[in-house]
């Protein structure tokens, strides 16, 4: 019987005969089965240090109350810091990139990429074309970062409908919200033997009376990425040793200020950032990009009757890119003059429920043109009104939400159709603390998402992707059905979580490779977009099905040595079924694997492996991608000169197996695997 017409019992993944290894989940589980008896037996509960990725005291993206999932901050940022977003985030739980070469990487969440994962900076949309294509860059710096959030379930509401993967937020300090009392600044330096990577970093903020300031910046230079073997494996004549046309080349700089009174604070900045990446492939294409971002922000506190907090932001971007060809000519030219607005309004407890409500407003000016720009120019608005109630009761905590949103697509100066949708998103979530140390969590959204202009109107030939897309303008809105279950332990020597997913999308819109004669083999096309079975654009439709995703996510932590060495083991899988055309492409397979911290006094150590198995379960006309073995270390050694200066020497090893590793998740598995072995030294540290 098909999945899709009876209710959900026990997934087809724990089933005898899927693969899922057996000893990590035991090793997991064993380990949060650690009996309350044992717990209580502790002298002491132990706090794994800042490393660990945990809840934050405060949130620039979330109102009072309310709480990032996981927060990735500290050493591990630090420690996993790469060229961009997405990859920096590949050693988290559930997320692994869409890996577009170093130049361009977005997170993949549970399978769920593009639109359906929200990223934002400081609580607001980046306003870049990340979403509509993954060769395009997220425009914000990873070096400047001081924390990056993860959301998923009933918050994400607050952000924008159909995220069913999660939202992401960069936070940085571009708009101090804070005095100081002294001038402070951070800074990092390091190079990277497998890229010849050279990159700095600074972040400076101080206080004048009553006005605080802050400027940040950094530069990126890379030379193409060092392989260990060729870079098409399919190609006796690739080149071997390097990925062509991998270099990057970007900087950012920004300034900000803001006024900081008894009742909160209001400020502005501006950030500039340009980046030019090549892109990996036959076609050899570079991009271009630069972005300017005006921010304004703003909390006040009481600022009603009857409510706690108003929280204001509001950015206009104004942002370009051009893709050019290997002889120099530019194909396409893309822009995005962007201005989104929202506002919160955290009210008062009422009945024991406290929450937050509010609007948030975007406009969307697209435009692209030349011979090779699939996607027509439009003009996209959207209105959103959303709410978020969260109580307290005894051993219990309850979350609901909802969200309406009115989006619009306006395709300019063509014969094509313009569409508008409704959304409507509701969720509801609840905490049971049913022994001490330990915590249930039962989360449920059905969020609902609109198509988007590339989806519905594309129609062409795209050069960094080398493929040739084609939109379908009867596209409907999708919609997903989300349930989480987890166990958690939160204090003692040993703590961890096990969480179970499952998400049911009706509508799901995604590409799908065509084979227009029944041939097997996927359509390809050449530079003026026939059919040719040796052409360099494969041919990419937009489509419709009904889709479920489903997997597990699992890691154990425990202090071996309090405050000295700790240990994490992990695992996460994530299926993917479309109803009536077999797996959802470009998922990611199963890893498991270990990371162990060590730090006494100056000394900090870390050593990482991770297992990830070979994807055979693969979609239509999609091939199979290897496993491999991705093994890290890391020594540093912290010094402190006076008591405003201090910095830590770094000294890493990455992939130290020399793994050839191809990512499944990305269109360039077959051109452009991930850099071999590496040394990475460098420097951080403030004053």
């Amino acid at each position: 019987m098909n999945c899709f017409d009876h209710s959900v019992t026990n997934p087809s993944w724990l089933n005898k005969g899927k693969r899922i290894d057996v000893a990590a989940l035991t090793w997991i589980f064993f380990l949060l089965g650690i009996t309350n008896t044992y717990a209580q037996g502790t002298k002491k509960n132990i706090e794994l240090p800042s490393v660990v990725i945990t809840a934050p005291t405060d949130s620039s993206s979330e109102p009072a109350g309310f709480k990032a999932d996981n927060v990735v901050q500290g050493e591990r940022l630090k420690r996993n810091r790469e060229s961009n977003l997405g990859d920096t985030l590949s050693h988290e739980l559930g997320i692994t990139s869409s890996s577009f070469g170093p130049g361009a990487g977005r997170p993949i969440i549970r399978g769920q990429d593009g639109p359906r994962v929200q990223v934002l900076e400081n609580g607001i949309g980046t306003g870049d074309l990340s979403i509509i294509s993954p060769d395009h860059a997220v425009a914000t710096e990873t070096l400047n970062a001081s924390r990056i959030e993860i959301l998923r379930g009933p918050s994400t509401l607050l952000y924008g409908s159909g995220v069913s993967g999660g939202v992401v937020n960069v936070v940085n300090d571009r708009i101090p919200d804070r005095l100081f009392k002294t001038p402070q600044a951070h800074f990092e330096g390091r190079f990277n033997s497998a890229l010849e990577e050279r990159n700095g970093a600074l972040n400076a903020s101080g206080s004048l009376g009553a006005v605080s300031w802050n400027i940040e910046g950094a530069k990126r230079k890379t030379n193409d990425v060092h392989i260990p073997g060729p870079a098409n494996v399919n190609d006796p004549g690739s080149d071997v040793g390097f990925v062509r046309n991998s270099a990057i080349d970007s900087s950012n700089l920004s300034v900000g200020s803001a006024y900081i009174g008894e009742r909160g604070f209001i400020g502005l900045s501006v950030a500039k950032l340009d980046n030019f990446y090549g892109i990996p492939g036959p076609e050899g294409a570079k991009i271009n990009m630069g972005q300017t971002r005006y921010s304004l922000a703003g909390d006040l506190d009481n600022p009603l009757t009857g409510f706690q907090q108003l929280k204001m932001r509001f950015n206009y971007n104004d942002y370009k890119h051009n893709e050019i060809e290997q002889s120099g000519e530019i194909a396409s030219r893309f822009k995005n003059n962007e201005l989104e607005g929202r506002a919160e309004l955290v009210h008062a407890p009422i009945a024991n429920w406290q929450g937050v409500m509010g609007v948030q407003l975007q406009n969307r000016d697209f435009s692209a043109q030349g011979e090779e720009a699939f996607v027509p120019s439009s003009l996209s608005q959207s209105a959103g009104l959303f709410m978020l109630e969260k109580r307290n009761w005894q051993r219990w905590q309850f979350e609901m939400g909802g969200r309406f949103e009115h989006m619009a697509h306006n395709p300019q100066g063509t014969m094509l159709q313009a569409r508008d949708f409704n959304l409507y998103s509701v969720s509801a979530g609840g905490a049971w603390k049913w022994m001490n140390g330990y915590q249930i969590d039962l989360t449920a959204t059905r969020g609902q998402r609109a198509p988007n202009t590339v989806a519905l109107y594309a129609d062409g030939i795209h050069v960094a992707t080398n493929t040739f897309e084609q939109g379908n303008q009867a596209l409907v809105k999708e919609t997903s059905n989300n349930f989480d279950i987890a166990l958690q332990r939160t204090q003692g020597t040993i703590t961890g979580k096990v969480n179970l997913f499952y998400n049911l999308i009706n509508d799901y819109i995604f590409q799908q490779s065509r084979d227009g004669n029944a041939d097997g083999l996927a359509d390809r096309v050449n530079d003026e977009g026939n059919l040719d079975v040796s052409g360099s654009f494969l041919v990419q439709d937009f489509a419709q099905t009904r889709a479920q995703f489903y997997g597990l996510e699992a890691e154990a932590r425990v202090a071996l040595v309090p405050d000295m060495l700790n240990l994490r083991l992990f695992t996460d899988i994530v299926y993917g079924k479309l109803k009536d055309n077999g797996n959802i492409p470009r998922l990611t397979p199963q890893r498991f694997g270990f990371d162990l911290d060590f730090k006494n006094n100056a000394w900090l150590a870390n050593i990482s492996m991770t297992r990830v198995t070979r994807q055979d379960r693969v979609a239509v006309l999609e091939t199979e991608t290897s496993g491999y073995t991705m093994m890290n270390v890391e020594m540093g050694y912290h010094m402190k000169l006076a008591t405003s200066l201090n910095y830590t020497l770094f000294l890493q090893g990455r992939n130290l197996l020399d793994s050839d590793i191809r990512v499944h998740s990305s269109f360039l598995k077959e051109f452009a695997p991930l850099s071999g072995r590496a040394i990475v030294a460098g420097i951080r540290g403030a004053f």
